[in-house]
């Protein structure tokens, strides 16, 4: 029995699907303590954009170090917030005239979404909160509350109030409009609906199987929202930082939400890191209102700066990317189409990309399980995990994603040809 296995708790999740011990990662390369080499296509499930170990990003970090830079210091002004700050403001929000003022929170997504929350009902004066089926927000009591999956909310403990879902974009398939069913009950005061404070909702479904909202949905909910007076709240905890290919996963719909929660990438070095963005006209905070020891990771502010100076400075980044989406899509799509035994959809945009199993909720996992023994790190999302999904560093080579890519073909392949498996899928039947 490993030390992991005899000490650590069951709550553990991602080393069951993946049981190696890893000692060494390189941009989109990892290796195990036997010497193994992976692909990784899921990079930290959103949380390293620009790859393991940036050599440029770990310069600067060792240079921070050496000189005894303030690591911790609250919300202390230091000099790593205040490069960080002029950064963001320069590269990222001055381009896109976004007046938003920032928020450090506690160094995890779930706190951002949770000040986000309360913000929002503090500045209302309301209490309830709209989030979207399959939508995932954190597993905090307030985050979790606006998550959609049972098997988070019911670890909870304590029932989960002031929060109601509604259908997200193409639930109830493609001839319903969602929101057409949203402000029809909005609007009539015997639907039971209280007005909400605040919708909170991503743009695209990370871990509620890779769902991706339309451009028209997303700029038909910011004019609901102000004609209600509600504040519009955007999750960019995992297609944020340039997964989508913009900076910001909502800007090529042209909104601009009242507040915006990011973490994951944006220290870009898998530091923790999380902050809230908030129309400066919403900043009613009082001092100290909400806090967090750890909400001033000056490591994290040091990485944050210099990959937004790397990567955001023009626009060649966020043009790699798309063209690396592209090469994802037509790669995922030539699988699909060589695929008789069961029917699969190809999802996605940017550098998130999924493969969907309806008929057979099972195979993703099969997939990724036959993915690893030949040295891919893939995982799956969805509901019932019905969805193998692409998630790899934004920084990767192009040889190398195809050669993951063919990794999840001949993966496929593999699971599809074992009679075994087939039989257990309920795909065909022993003789």
């Amino acid at each position: 029995m490993t030390i992991f296995n005899r000490l650590e708790s069951n709550v553990r999740g991602y080393c069951r699907s993946f049981p190696t011990t890893f000692t060494k990662a390189q941009n989109a390369n990892l290796r195990d303590a036997e010497g193994n080499e992976f692909i990784d296509f899921l990079a930290g499930a959103g949380t390293l954009n620009y790859g393991h170990n940036n050599p440029k990003l770990k310069a600067k970090l060792i240079e921070f170090l050496e000189r005894d830079g303030m690591l911790h210091g609250l919300d202390m002004q230091t000099d790593a917030k205040a490069r960080f700050l002029e950064v963001f403001e320069k590269r990222i929000l001055s381009p896109l005239e976004l007046d938003y003022k920032v928020q450090f929170t506690g160094p995890t997504g779930t706190n951002a979404v949770e000040a986000a929350l309360k913000l929002a009902r503090k500045v209302t004066g309301r209490t309830n909160v709209i989030s979207f089926t399959n939508g995932f927000h954190g597993v905090s009591l307030g985050s979790v509350a606006a998550t959609g999956n049972s098997h988070f909310r019911d670890a909870a403990g304590t029932p989960l109030n002031n929060v109601t879902f509604m259908p997200y974009y193409g639930y109830m398939g493609s001839n319903m409009d969602t929101l057409e069913y949203f402000e029809t009950i909005l609007k009539d005061s015997s639907s039971g609906l209280d007005l909400p404070a605040a919708v909170i909702v991503e743009t695209v479904q990370g871990e509620g199987g890779v769902n991706v909202a339309s451009t028209e949905w997303l700029q038909q909910l910011e004019t609901l929202c102000q004609e209600h007076g509600i504040l519009l709240i955007i999750d960019d905890i995992q297609v944020g930082c340039g997964r989508t290919g913009n900076f910001f996963s909502f800007e090529k719909a042209g909104i601009v939400p009242d507040i915006v929660t990011l973490s994951k990438s944006l220290s870009a070095y898998g530091l923790p890191m999380s902050l809230v963005l908030m129309k400066s006209d919403l900043d009613q905070w009082e001092p100290g209102e909400h806090n967090g020891t750890f909400r001033g990771n000056n490591l994290a502010f040091v990485s944050a700066a210099e990959a937004i100076e790397l990567y955001w400075s023009d626009y060649r980044f966020a043009r790699e990317v798309l063209q690396k989406g592209a090469l994802i899509k037509n790669r995922l799509e030539e699988i699909a189409e060589n695929v008789n035994d069961v029917e699969l959809e190809v999802r996605g945009t940017g550098m998130i990309w999924g493969l969907a199993c309806q008929e057979c909720p099972a195979l993703p996992e099969k997939i990724s399980a036959a993915a690893f023994e030949r040295g891919l790190i893939i995982e799956t999302s969805g509901t019932d995990s019905h969805v193998l999904k692409i998630l790899p560093p934004l920084t990767i080579e192009d040889d190398q994603l195809l050669q993951g890519l063919d990794i999840v073909a001949d993966s496929l392949k593999a699971v599809l040809n074992d009679d075994s498996i087939l039989e257990e899928l309920g795909l065909v039947h022993a003789d």
